[in-house]
């Protein structure tokens, strides 16, 4: 998968979208482990568009966020406070959820 790249009025319509969502997945006193790293790649290919919160670790967290995103092919939305967007669209264009929104921007 190749990871996509999103200009500003992009992103400010997918920080939109995530006003309405919960963190899906939390960093703790582990660290971003394999298994954490596999969980937000599994949340990204059911939602697309999720919240990582950051409750440990939160002097690393763009390190640590970049590296989520290189392993995951996820795009970082935002990193807002203690807590990073990440956007992955889903493997099928049937699945996906905001490109149609998406493209009207590009």
């Amino acid at each position: 998968m190749i990871m996509i790249t999103l200009n500003s009025k992009q992103r400010k319509l997918l920080e939109k979208y995530a006003n309405k969502i919960e963190s899906v997945v939390i960093v703790g006193a582990g660290g971003v482990s394999e298994g954490v790293t596999g969980k937000i790649s599994d949340e990204l290919g059911i939602h697309e568009l999720i919240k990582v919160k950051f409750n440990d670790f939160k002097d690393e967290k763009r390190e640590l966020t970049e590296g989520i995103v290189n392993s995951t092919d996820a795009t970082l939305v935002r990193l807002i406070g203690n807590v990073a967007i990440l956007y992955r669209p889903a493997e099928e264009l049937k699945d996906r959820k905001y490109e149609k929104e998406l493209n009207k921007l590009s």
